[in-house]
C-alpha cells in the first residue's frame, strides 16, 4: 500500500500528513505522522505552536534540521536539536508548546525539517501520569550494515534495543543508503511495518516510491527493499494494539466518552497549565 502526503496547515507551516488516512488508521501503535518541511524559515515566520492539550498518547519529535523548544505542564523545558528524540506521554492530560528557540530568532533564515509522530498508549496506561523523555543524538545507537547507516530511534529492531523503549511494542529506525543496495528486513522487525521515504527513492515490484510517500506492508513479513544511493528512510511500526483507538483533535482514547470529557475540560480550561504561559488554542 502506497500513501502520498496530504497537505495540512499548522500555523505558519504546511505539513504533509501521512497517517491516519481512510484505508489505514494506524501502523502498529503509531496513529499519526506529520512531515514538517523541509522549509526555509524566514525572520518573523517562526514555528510557534501555542499551548494545547493531549490525552492517551505519546508524542515523538524527531528533527533533521532546525530546532524546537518544548515546554509542558509538568515542568519540562528542552531545546530539541537535529537527531535528538523527544517523547512526551500525555496519559491523563498534559499541555505543551512547541516554538522556535530564541537563539534561532536572531538568524535571518534557517531550515526546518522533521517529523511529529503520535503513538497510542496501551489501554491500561491511557490514564498514567504524564512524563517527558529526552535522548540526545549522541546517545542514539548507530551502526552500519553493508551500504546502509542505521539509527535505532525507538523500540526494538535488528536485534538491538533503543534507549527510548516506549510503552507499546514498537520500533523506529532511521536509515541512510550510501550506495544502491537491497535492505534486508527479514526477522529484523516485529509487527506491522511502514516505510517513509524522507528523501530519494526505493523500488518495489518495479514501482518507484519517492520522497513524500509512505509504503505500508500488507503483512508482518517484509523481506527486502531496493534502495537507491543517497536515500533516507524512516521505518516504523510494531505490534497492533488489541483495541480500536478513536481520535478527536489532539486526543486519543479507546473510549469516545473520554474524548468528549477531554474536549469539555479543555473548553472549560480545566487542563493543567504551563507556568507563566497564558496562550490557548481553542478547540476547533
Amino acid at each position: 500500500m502506497i500513501v502520498d502526503e496530504r497537505q495540512r496547515d499548522i500555523g505558519n507551516f504546511h505539513v504533509g500528513r501521512l497517517l491516519p488516512f481512510r484505508r489505514k488508521r494506524s501502523v502498529g501503535p503509531f496513529i499519526f505522522i506529520d512531515h514538517m518541511g523541509p522549509i526555509q524559515i524566514k525572520k518573523g515566520d517562526y514555528y510557534d505552536v501555542d499551548q494545547h492539550p493531549h490525552i492517551g498518547l505519546s508524542t515523538l519529535t524527531y528533527l533533521f534540521e532546525g530546532q524546537a523548544e518544548h515546554k509542558d505542564s509538568i515542568g519540562s523545558h528542552q531545546i530539541i536539536m537535529p537527531g535528538d528524540v523527544a517523547f512526551m506521554s500525555s496519559g491523563s492530560g498534559i499541555t505543551h508548546t512547541e516554538r522556535t528557540p530564541e537563539s534561532l530568532r536572531q538568524e535571518d533564515n534557517f531550515m526546518m525539517h522533521g517529523y511529529q509522530i503520535w503513538v497510542a498508549l496501551p489501554k491500561e496506561l491511557e490514564e498514567m501520569e504524564p512524563t517527558f523523555e529526552y535522548i540526545p543524538a549522541s546517545k542514539i545507537e548507530s551502526w552500519s550494515e553493508g551500504n546502509f547507516k542505521l539509527k535505532l530511534v525507538a523500540g526494538e529492531a535488528f536485534g538491538k534495543k533503543a534507549m527510548l523503549k516506549g510503552y507499546s511494542p514498537l520500533f523506529m529506525v532511521d536509515v541512510k543508503a550510501m550506495g544502491d543496495d537491497n535492505l534486508n528486513l527479514t526477522n529484523h522487525l516485529k509487527g506491522e511495518v511502514a516505510i517513509v521515504v524522507v528523501s530519494g527513492e526505493i523500488e518495489e515490484e518495479n514501482e518507484i516510491i519517492s520522497s513524500g510517500q509512505m509504503m505500508i506492508s500488507k503483512s508482518d513479513e517484509v523481506c527486502s527493499i531496493r534502495v537507491k544511493k543517497g536515500t533516507q528512510l524512516l521505518i516504523f511500526g510494531g505490534e497492533t494494539l488489541p483495541e480500536k483507538r478513536y481520535l478527536l483533535w489532539n486526543f486519543a482514547s479507546t473510549s469516545k466518552e473520554r474524548l468528549q470529557k477531554a474536549k469539555l475540560d479543555w473548553q472549560n480550561k480545566n487542563f493543567p497549565k504551563i507556568l507563566n504561559d497564558n496562550t490557548y488554542i481553542p478547540f476547533p
